[in-house]
């Protein structure tokens, strides 16, 4: 087997799926009379709270994979899981992974390309209770944050102070309001202290990543449906090595979720693989 570990390529954009939307209850796409911009963001903001699962696609440019589109599911409640398809479309052939998350271990995958530098194994596993958040757990790059919950960065536009409507819109068929706005990092953390205990540690784990990227502003756009849910956003920035630019579009909320360990046969445990190193 090689000497070194090399995670499967467009990993480390996994971060990004860990970041966006939102869920409720009402009907109309437009706000009431008496509802302004920056309460309609607000209320499905709140609505968050009701989400069970959600599935989504994602498609945009990160600052240092380029282009990447990706399709996931995650069940939040009553226990975490999370299976992921992406692919970094400007990273070439072979520039595809799938990571899935269940029982507190992270698995991804890269196919053939990853079999080629893993004795024949296609996956890699991390267990994340077993490598801590070490220097170990540090090598997954952006993919040790996948247990983000992606229906927590749209609650963010609740922070900005500029709110506007946009106007009506349809998107994957739906019939939305579209909102926009501009928040700072920084401003997002003083907002932090208002929050109950689960709120403040889900929104402060997302701003981390931010701050890791070098992102300090971020342009938003949220797309808001009949039903008060968020059906699209969009966040975009400069971080430290480049533009980001991705866009959430929720496709089904609630929805049942099963995701499964991959074979183990096929499965290269990396936290073994680490003992066994030190050992020798």
């Amino acid at each position: 087997m090689k000497s070194s570990v090399r995670v499967p390529v467009g990993a480390s954009v996994a971060a990004l799926l860990l970041a966006a939307g939102a869920v409720g209850c009402s009907g109309g796409t437009d706000e009431s009379p008496k509802m302004t911009p920056a309460a309609a963001v607000a209320k499905a903001a709140k609505n968050t709270e009701e989400i069970d699962s959600i599935r989504y696609r994602m498609t945009g440019r990160t600052p240092e994979e380029g282009r990447v589109k990706a399709e996931a599911q995650m069940r939040i409640k009553p226990t975490l899981a999370m299976s992921m398809k992406m692919t970094a479309l400007d990273q070439g052939a072979g520039a595809s992974a799938e990571i899935r998350l269940v029982d507190k271990a992270m698995y991804i995958g890269g196919g053939a390309e990853a079999a080629k530098e893993m004795d024949g194994k296609s996956w890699m596993k991390f267990d994340l209770s077993a490598l801590g958040a070490g220097e170990e757990l540090d090598q997954l790059g952006s993919a040790s944050q996948a247990d983000k919950n992606p229906a927590t960065e749209s609650t963010f536009l609740t922070g900005a102070k500029d709110v506007e409507k946009v106007g009506t819109e349809t998107v994957d068929g739906v019939e939305t309001t579209h909102y926009k706005g501009t928040v700072t990092v920084a401003e997002l953390e003083k907002t932090l202290a208002g929050e109950d205990k689960a709120t403040r540690e889900k929104r402060q784990k997302s701003l981390e990543q931010y701050e890791k990227l070098g992102v300090g502003k971020l342009n938003m756009d949220l797309w808001i449906d009949g039903d008060d849910r968020t059906k699209q956003f969009r966040m975009r920035g400069q971080a430290d090595k480049g533009p980001l630019d991705m866009t959430f579009t929720f496709l089904g909320f609630n929805e049942p979720v099963k995701v499964a360990a991959p074979p183990a046969k096929d499965t290269m445990d990396l936290a073994e693989m680490m003992k066994g190193s030190q050992q020798g």
